[in-house]
């Protein structure tokens, strides 16, 4: 397969920015006169980055990735938008994962992910509709690449961070002791996406679950996790179409939940 090139196409169009306050929200107010099939928009600093909710999400100037992507995947109903999710989240794994042979490199529910257990990038999606059928989609990311060190302490978090349930977080240049071109990396994750993004506009849906899947952070064995009622063990069953998680308990009962319905411990 060739490699892939961060060049303008009919069908891909790269903007490259200094300074935003975040890439989500500048491909929000984006409104081309030709609007191209995907749009990836990266910047050097995000004043106000986001990860999931209400989380910000930390990065130095010029260390990292930061980037959004904006796609129109009209084909792709609304029962099965977890693929997107499931598509840049393989991307960024894979990405990630070239770069280790001996560390897991893992899928956390739904997006996040992990080497180990540290957090190394998260996803932000967006999606736009009108009426009942989805418009568009924004796909934030960040990818910790050669960031030396974080608010929090990597690798090493705090009883208070503990408490708090803080992901710990860490970069390629902690883990691997050199710098990466992030530009390199940046082809890898995209080269994966578009390469999904086709499957999922001509239906192909299985061979992206399955990928998905099997690269689940905690995908065997007996964990535990949180809910609203209190603490339990569990183990993986599945990720439905939907994107909920279940969940086979101790007890033999399964357990459905949508995010931010269960805690990983």
């Amino acid at each position: 397969m060739p490699h892939f090139c961060l060049d303008d196409s009919p069908h891909f169009r790269m903007i490259e920015l200094d300074e935003v306050s975040s890439t989500n929200t500048f491909l929000r107010d984006y409104h081309p006169v030709r609007p191209t099939e995907i749009t990836l928009v990266t910047a050097e600093f995000q004043s106000a980055g986001r990860g999931q909710a209400t989380n910000r999400w930390e990065s130095e100037r010029s260390k990292n990735l930061l980037f959004s992507i904006l796609v129109h995947p009209q084909a792709l109903s609304l029962s099965h938008l977890f693929l997107l999710r499931e598509a840049i989240a393989l991307s960024i794994r894979d990405a990630v994962a070239q770069h280790f042979a001996d560390s897991p490199v893992t899928v956390k529910w739904p997006n996040d992910i992990y080497v180990g257990d540290c957090k190394i990038a998260g996803i932000l999606i967006e999606n736009a509709f009108k009426g009942a059928t989805l418009d568009s989609c924004i796909i934030g990311c960040g990818v910790n690449v050669n960031q030396e060190t974080f608010h929090f302490p990597a690798l090493a978090p705090t009883k208070k961070q503990m408490e708090c349930l803080q992901p710990t977080p860490c970069s390629l240049r902690q883990l691997l002791g050199c710098e990466t071109e992030r530009t390199f990396v940046l082809e890898d994750i995209m080269e994966g996406f578009t390469r999904r993004y086709a499957q999922l506009q001509t239906g192909h849906y299985d061979d992206i679950q399955r990928e998905y899947h099997a690269v689940l952070y905690r995908r065997d064995g007996w964990h535990d996790y949180v809910d609203a009622n209190g603490p339990f063990r569990a183990e993986i069953k599945e990720v439905e179409p939907s994107g909920h998680l279940v969940l086979h308990d101790e007890m033999g009962t399964f357990r459905r939940y949508a995010f931010k319905e269960v805690r990983f411990e």
